[in-house]
């Protein structure tokens, strides 16, 4: 058997204790070990994040103190919004296997002219985008110019009526008669068929 190192890297707004965190946590460890962690100024109890530089060391760090304790034969970067994309700056200085993020935050603050693609430009990692339909943060005509535009193997999994936390309206859930419990596991399904095809040595 494999093993299969995920280290989860949290949004700006909720730490790693948060509970959408810890269910997505124990998912996770379907497929492999999963790791989280904490950002410095979350755990200094601060609101606003630390400067991009600062958030790649923190991540790098959590990133190679998880390798030490779990020497995996593979390794996978999954972060929610602003963990996703630290994780993607993360790839381009530590070889990893894969990416995954949950909720890509493309646009700053929602704004259409401010996308944060170049990143995704420069990923030598293959990625999967896990992306609700009704996420202000990036929408899905910008996210595919973006990734036809990447050289980089990408996909894309498309959570219809998801929000920026993969959530749907309980009226919408209704009308389809799946539970969250369903989509998740569907999200689920998704990562684990992209990590699973993904070869084990990430040279």
């Amino acid at each position: 058997m494999s093993r299969r190192l995920i280290l989860f890297a949290p949004g700006a707004g909720a730490p790693s204790s948060h509970p959408w965190m810890q269910n997505w946590k124990q998912r996770l460890s379907e497929i492999g070990e999963v790791e989280t962690f904490d950002y410095d100024y979350m755990r200094a109890g601060r609101k606003r994040p630390d400067p991009l530089p600062q958030l790649i060391a923190a991540h790098r760090k959590a990133l190679q103190a998880s390798r030490a304790k779990h020497q995996p034969d593979s390794t996978f970067l999954i972060g929610k919004s602003m963990g996703g994309r630290i994780g993607c700056h993360v790839s381009l200085e530590e070889k990893v296997n894969g990416l995954v993020c949950l909720g890509y935050p493309l646009c700053a603050m929602g704004d259409r002219t401010k996308l944060r693609d170049e990143v995704l430009r420069a990923l030598t990692t293959p990625i999967l985008f896990v992306q609700g339909t009704r996420d202000a943060l990036c929408p899905l005509d910008l996210l595919e110019r973006v990734r036809t535009e990447m050289k980089m193997a990408n996909f894309l999994h498309v959570v219809e009526g998801g929000d920026h936390s993969l959530r749907l309206p309980k009226r919408q859930l209704q009308g389809t008669s799946k539970t969250q419990e369903d989509i998740d596991h569907e999200i689920l399904k998704a990562i684990a068929g992209f990590v699973d095809q993904l070869p084990m040595s990430a040279d």
